[in-house]
């Protein structure tokens, strides 16, 4: 018999941020970004009780492979990091812009808890600089949404990802 699944939250705040977490490298590291944003609901309003995690290829397109995702060594790289969203939706990391894995654009891959979401949901963050036509996944993507993918480059230099759950701008999300 299987089990009816359950909503994720909300209880992010006690069991699931870490130390450090959204500090995929430090912020100080000559080549570091910043990648920020918010995620919102369907009627536009911020959720403050969800968790951001991104996963990505180190500057060169390496995927890594060994431990250090909670306790990073310093310089070092995991290619994880998770951050809780403030009381206005607000998420933020300190990484490096991935090289490309494969024949695609670089990218980050982010998954999103909420509460009322009865599994994460999965989306990609790909840069504005970056050549898009090629990408196996974009391709897939109807023209008219693939904008909800791409970060816009803010003044200062860093990448501003906002995520809608639902509603009339809802980020695309990926099927595993």
């Amino acid at each position: 018999m299987t089990t009816p699944s359950q909503t994720v939250g909300p209880f992010f705040g006690h069991a699931l941020p870490y130390e450090g977490g959204p500090e995929i490298v430090a912020g100080a590291r000559r080549d570091a970004i910043r990648v920020h944003g918010r995620v919102y609901d369907g009627a536009g309003a911020p959720v403050p009780d969800a968790l951001v995690e991104i996963w990505q290829a180190d500057e060169t397109g390496t995927i890594p492979r060994g431990p250090g995702g909670l306790r990073r060594a310093v310089g070092g790289f995991s290619g994880f990091g998770r951050c809780p969203t403030g009381a206005d939706g607000s998420y933020w990391f300190s990484t490096v812009k991935p090289g490309p894995v494969g024949a695609g654009a670089p990218y980050l891959a982010v998954l999103v808890f909420a509460r009322g979401l009865l599994k994460p949901v999965f989306t990609r963050l790909y840069f504005p600089e970056d050549a898009h036509d090629e990408d196996p996944l974009l391709a897939e993507v109807p023209v008219a949404r693939r904008d909800t993918l791409i970060a816009e480059r803010e003044a200062d230099g860093s990448y501003r990802f906002d995520i809608h759950l639902q509603g009339e701008r809802e980020t695309v999300f990926l099927g595993f």
